[in-house]
């Protein structure tokens, strides 16, 4: 569990599903958690006044340990509606705040259902699901073409699209469900991906 920038701690755990490390958020002055895998601290480092309020997924997939929190889970209405019976959920749209100063962007709305860019307005920061991931040099990159759908090249110009209108918000962190955070340089970072 590291502190990342003020307010927003980070942290990584084993996804079996996946076969891969996943990241995870807890924001602070939110009460929230986001995309959470349980830490190795375990359930005990978020007592007293780190009880979150709330989970927020950034995409309806991420639901991973949410449940063990015992608080509710809010997903993007469009994701939610896709949510297993098991798996109950607030809805929220994009354009609402799931929890404070967390506003929620969509990404690909049309090919991806739920897909959602989490802007952290007081602490600079935005989180995205799948649309962009770290390879295994650590560059930014999008997700392989087999997870894209038929057409590859359409899927990337739409991802594209999405993320090119994040980078009208004010942030520096980047925060990837899927690859290793930057506290400072991530707007740079995207726009350089996206260029």
């Amino acid at each position: 569990m590291e502190e990342l920038i003020p307010g927003v701690f980070h942290w990584t755990a084993y996804r079996d599903t996946i076969g891969q490390d996943v990241h995870s958020y807890y924001v602070v002055g939110a009460r929230a958690v986001i995309d959470p895998m349980l830490p190795d601290e375990g359930l005990g480092w978020f007592e007293g006044e780190r009880h979150p309020d709330c989970v927020v997924l950034s995409q309806r997939h991420h639901w991973r340990d949410s449940a063990a929190f015992g608080v509710p889970v809010r997903c993007q209405e469009d994701g939610a509606r896709l949510l297993a019976p098991d798996r109950p959920s607030e809805p929220f749209a994009y354009g609402d705040e799931p929890a404070p100063g967390i506003v929620a962007y969509p990404v690909w709305a049309a090919g991806w259902p739920g897909e959602t860019a989490l802007h952290l307005s007081h602490a600079g920061a935005v989180v995205l699901a799948d649309a962009v991931i770290r390879d295994a040099s650590g560059a930014l990159a999008f997700v392989p073409d087999q997870f894209l759908g038929d057409d590859a090249g359409e899927a990337k110009r739409e991802l594209s699209a999405g993320l090119t209108r994040l980078l009208d918000l004010d942030f520096d962190a980047l925060l990837l469900a899927h690859g290793d955070p930057v506290a400072s340089g991530g707007k740079d970072e995207l726009s350089r991906f996206l260029a």
